[in-house]
């Protein structure tokens, strides 16, 4: 069993940047391939970035590619989100998940989730 909250999520202004960070206690970090996901208001979950197992390989969302940078540090078993030139349509509840696959863009993939935390971008 995996645990994993989220942290860093809060209100900045377009243009702005914020690092969301999730922490992993339970399980073998290092074994799982990581990701995070957003759900913005009245809409589905998303998919925003993964990363492999140990960090060499990253793959993106259109939608944020050049703006964000997923990275990872398995001895502090934390996953990281850096969030630069953010937008309103930004907004949304990110949740990081584990997967075993990468890369892996559906939440199908993923087998242990977050809580969540909530990013506001005020325009």
């Amino acid at each position: 069993q995996v645990q994993l909250v989220e942290s860093g999520g809060g209100l900045v202004q377009a243009g702005g940047s914020l690092r969301l960070s999730c922490a992993a206690s339970g399980g073998t970090f290092r074994s799982y391939v990581m990701g995070w996901f957003r759900r913005p208001p009245g809409k589905e979950r998303e998919f925003v970035a993964t990363i492999s197992w140990t960090g060499a390989n990253t793959n993106y969302a259109d939608s944020v590619k050049g703006r964000f940078t997923i990275s990872r540090d398995n001895a502090k078993k934390t996953v990281y989100l850096q969030m630069n030139s953010l937008k309103a349509e930004d907004t949304a509840v990110y949740y990081c998940a584990t997967s075993r696959r990468f890369p892996a863009i559906r939440g199908d993939d993923y087998d242990y989730w977050g809580q969540g935390t909530q990013v506001t971008i005020s325009s």
